[in-house]
């Protein structure tokens, strides 16, 4: 099962952009939700993540500017990206994981040019 990622794009500096990731299987024991990031000649990092009880971490680099959020009911994770730069240029990936297996999406491309 891969997760479905969408809603990347080319956007302006400054602009806005909303991604979105689903698990399309029946699984109720989804623990940890995550976006990840990978720029061209870069190691992947990580984004931001959201765990079964809310908690929430970002990267330095996009705090105060992204937010993570999680719709348990429909296995969906978001990523809310406001006052995007062109260093936010790269393929996102969604992660999943549960208690015993992970999920990995296939990557949406968000590029920040004007």
């Amino acid at each position: 099962v891969q997760l479905q990622a969408s809603g990347g794009g080319l956007v302006q500096p400054g602009g806005s952009l909303r991604l979105s990731c689903v698990l399309p299987a029946r699984i109720y024991d989804i623990d940890t939700m995550a976006w990840y990031r990978q720029a061209p000649g870069k190691q992947r990092e990580l984004v931001a993540d959201i765990s079964s009880d809310y908690s929430i971490r970002y990267a330095d680099s996009v705090e105060g500017r992204f937010t993570i959020s999680r719709d348990k009911a429909k296995s969906t994770v978001y990523l809310q990206m406001s006052s995007l730069k062109a260093e936010d240029t790269a393929a996102y990936y969604c992660y999943f994981r549960t208690g015993i297996a992970e999920y990995w999406g296939q990557g949406t491309q968000v590029t920040v040019s004007s």
